[in-house]
């Protein structure tokens, strides 16, 4: 057979690629976003405690009622926007899938999509996938904030969304409230969805505050916004998220999200539902990673490498401008079998593969595995 990829340049994903380059050579993995500490106990006996109640089969399509009633009250309790559980939330599986449902079922063969590199990497083929046209503009150094001039004028009549992602992976930067309001004038003026990848909303730093598109009524109105369970309950695995949007956009989304997943897991969805009538569960996620960086940043002290604020996520950017003349991918290859530590080079989130000597760590582990991560650093 002749088979014509849609994704010819596609391989795989880098996370795959340094993940299994670390196990081969038995690096310490600060590559893949994933924490190495226990999921709550507690939320485990929920689980357990539906599968036993008989909870296995088939949720409704858009999710459990239960936990998009919880979803609904921690909204409107959060962002104050009143949410209606019916009609504007759709369980999915994992944001990722929340990202694509999204995409496929508003971005028409020949859309724009305007994205900001470095970005994560499902965007741009989810958008290619479905016949859109990516428009990659790059976050400016050194702090990776928008150029809003710059966007303005990428803007034309086929451009349909923009996606945006805060806090920011792989970055570690977050949206100000204007730069939402200014995000809030072009979907405004030029009739645009918002597709906003907010799914380390709790994870922030610094007494800065997540500035969501749910907290802007207008932009709310004209925008998608895409959580995931597994950052917030250190359960990656478990491929949970949800969309909040308002009913227009929400209904076209089911309609894909139907046929790509159906539906998710019942008996953690209900576990998910209980877990989150508990505030304290999820109100103390950045004070706790906040306390994972600040112990990362100090085990590096006296490394030659350079911190590049992290305000968001649980990733930190690191500069080897002054180490090594190593591309980033060249780079990452050598200490992962060198010095048996695997960062991600984050030129893998470019487009173009743009190369700014920086590579980005995952601090969501223990102070153990940090400690000795640390002592690798500090001696280059």
């Amino acid at each position: 057979m002749n088979i014509q990829s849609r994704l010819p340049e596609v391989g795989t994903s880098i996370f795959t690629v340094m993940s299994r380059m670390a196990l081969e050579y038995g690096a310490i993995n600060l590559s893949q976003g994933f924490p190495d500490f226990p999921v709550s106990q507690e939320l485990i006996e929920l689980i357990y405690k539906n599968m036993k109640a008989g909870h296995n089969q088939y949720s409704p399509m858009p999710g459990a009622p239960a936990l998009k009633q919880s979803i609904a009250e921690v909204v409107t309790k959060t962002y104050h926007r009143p949410t209606d559980p019916e009609n504007e939330v759709i369980i999915t599986a994992g944001g990722t899938e929340a990202i694509y449902s999204s995409i496929t079922a508003l971005v028409k063969a020949g859309d724009e999509v305007i994205v900001f590199d470095p970005a994560y990497d499902s965007y741009d083929p989810s958008i290619r996938l479905n016949g859109g046209i990516p428009v990659h503009i790059k976050l400016k150094l050194p702090n990776f904030s928008v150029d809003w001039q710059e966007v303005r004028d990428k803007i034309t009549p086929r451009t349909k969304m923009i996606m945006i992602n805060t806090p920011h992976n792989p970055t570690g930067s977050v949206m100000s409230e204007s730069d939402l309001k200014e995000l809030e004038k072009l979907a405004l003026e030029y009739g645009l969805i918002v597709l906003s990848d907010e799914v380390y909303e709790r994870i922030i730093f610094d007494q800065k505050e997540h500035q969501s598109v749910l907290k802007f009524p207008a932009l709310a109105s004209q925008s998608i916004a895409v959580f995931s369970f597994g950052k917030t309950f250190h359960a990656t695995g478990w491929k949970v998220g949800y969309t909040v949007a308002p009913e227009n956009l929400t209904r076209e989304i089911r309609k894909a999200h139907q046929f790509i997943t159906f539906s998710v897991n019942t008996p953690v969805q209900l576990a998910f539902a209980e877990h989150l009538a508990n505030p304290d569960n999820y109100l103390h996620l950045g004070t706790f990673y906040q306390r994972k960086r600040d112990f990362f940043l100090g085990q590096i002290k006296g490394s030659s490498l350079k911190p590049i604020p992290s305000y968001g996520s649980y990733f930190q950017l690191l500069s080897y401008e002054s180490v090594s003349d190593l591309n980033e991918f060249e780079m990452a290859e050598w200490m992962t079998k060198e010095k048996k530590l695997a960062p991600i080079p984050v030129s893998a989130f470019y487009h173009d593969r743009a190369d700014h000597k920086l590579l980005r760590f995952c601090f969501a582990k223990g102070e153990d595995t940090l400690e000795r991560a640390g002592a690798i650093l500090r001696k280059l």
